[in-house]
């Protein structure tokens, strides 16, 4: 099996979140993947295999499990595809379980990916939230995720959360959010605990979430994000009503194939 690991949302090696790419002839046992997943130790792998329409399913497993949506290992998967497998088409089309029919879309400045928005449905700032981040959001929303907004770049920057109290707080993955400077729109970071994953480095999913809310505060339909972790990241999003365009690129680390038994 081929599998190729990719920088997502970045153009330099060594920065941006990295993702597994498995591209198979057929589908594979589930626990097969999984442990795949579990010996890659990356956010996500994703796994794909071409219809006969033409189109790609599309699956990812973190260390902790399968899920629902990753935006990075999406990315990761477009850029594989069009630099190896689809070299002469300018979209690809994913079938997904449970988010339906993901566009991918090759561009002079990166790859656009066309992605579900989340909702924004308040829910109040708990002691729990201040406890775990080391000082108190000034609103939060949940959907898939629980979204924190706080008022300062810094803040965000140089929080050091409690794991275990992350992971008592719900949602597959955190995110922190504050009014960007350096010419961002906004600042974030993001957490999945409940994946086995302490920090997430760049995220596309939880931008359906924060570029949505700085759309609706800022008042513009396109945000250009910064996720502000240790290999950092740059998301540039347009917001749709209920659709949210990702642009991002992405640079290729290695390729090799899995020594893995098939039947």
């Amino acid at each position: 099996m081929k599998q190729y690991i990719v920088d997502a949302f970045t153009d330099k090696l060594f920065k941006g979140n990295q993702a597994a790419v498995c591209v198979m002839e057929k589908w594979i046992p589930d626990d097969l993947m999984q442990n795949i997943a579990i010996e890659n130790n990356f956010s996500e792998t994703a796994f794909t295999v071409k219809n006969s329409d033409g189109c790609y399913d599309l699956r990812w497993f973190a260390p902790g499990g399968e899920i629902d949506f990753c935006g990075h290992a999406t990315l990761g998967t477009s850029f594989v595809l069009f630099s190896f497998y689809e070299k002469k088409s300018s979209t690809i089309v994913f079938h997904t379980r449970q988010k339906g029919d993901f566009i991918a879309k090759r561009k002079e400045k990166g790859i656009t990916m066309s992605f579900p928005a989340f909702s924004l449905k308040p829910v109040p700032v708990t002691d729990l939230m201040t406890k775990a981040f080391g000082a108190k959001p000034k609103e939060a929303f949940f959907d898939r995720d629980l979204l924190c907004v706080f008022d300062s770049v810094d803040t965000i920057k140089n929080m050091n959360p409690s794991e275990n109290d992350l992971k008592e707080l719900g949602g597959i993955c955190i995110g922190v959010t504050a009014k960007g400077g350096d010419g961002f729109d906004c600042v974030s970071r993001v957490f999945a605990p409940q994946l086995n994953i302490y920090e997430d480095p760049v995220t596309g999913s939880t931008h359906c979430m924060i570029a949505p809310y700085w759309s609706s505060v800022l008042g513009k339909r396109n945000i250009k994000a910064f996720q502000a972790s240790k290999r950092e990241g740059v998301l540039l999003c347009e917001v749709n009503g209920e659709s949210v365009s990702i642009t991002g690129n992405a640079v290729l680390f290695s390729s090799c194939e899995l020594n893995v038994a098939i039947d």
